[in-house]
């Protein structure tokens, strides 16, 4: 079977090594995580850990019911194919020079980024979106000089049934 990406979220028991765990037990079987992100929530009690790994389908049925057997796991979802707000973050730090900063400039608006830092020869640009606009972004600015970059990782909610979708 052939592996693919998943997104999975819990909500945990906001204490000390429960993240750890959750790491612990994904290294201990040998599955990697592509990305996590976890803070607390709206209670302070209970956080919120985003996780993106790749693995087949039996791998995930594995992986789901051991972290649902963790203590401090609240609720466990994959957001992988439902409706959900999926949402990264990405610092790039580019380089400028006089012939490229109407460029970069103008690439900034086209993906409704920001210049959050400008210095004499590089600009630190945020962008935030889809994890597709995040590479597409990235991979227009690499000819550019990307001097940094880092990313946050995806974050997730399932939308309520009378949100509007506003993506972008």
């Amino acid at each position: 079977m052939e592996e693919q990406s998943y997104i999975l979220t819990m909500l945990v028991a906001n204490k000390p090594s429960v993240t750890a765990r959750i790491t612990g037990l994904f290294s201990g079987r040998g599955y990697n995580i592509q990305s996590i992100c976890g803070a607390p929530t709206h209670d302070p009690a209970v956080s919120r850990i985003t996780i993106k790994t790749n693995a087949t389908p039996p791998q995930l049925d594995e992986i789901m019911k051991q972290l649902n057997r963790l203590i401090d796991v609240i609720k466990l979802r994959d957001m992988t194919h439902d409706e959900a707000v999926r949402r990264e973050m990405a610092l790039i730090s580019v380089a400028v020079t006089p012939k490229n900063r109407t460029e970069l400039v103008q690439t900034v608006e086209i993906f409704d980024a920001k210049v959050v830092s400008a210095g004499t020869d590089s600009y630190i640009v945020e962008v935030t979106g889809t994890e597709g606009k995040i590479d597409a972004m990235i991979k227009i600015l690499r000819p550019l000089g990307i001097k940094k970059l880092t990313r946050s990782g995806i974050l997730a909610l399932y939308r309520e049934l009378d949100e509007t979708h506003m993506d972008n």
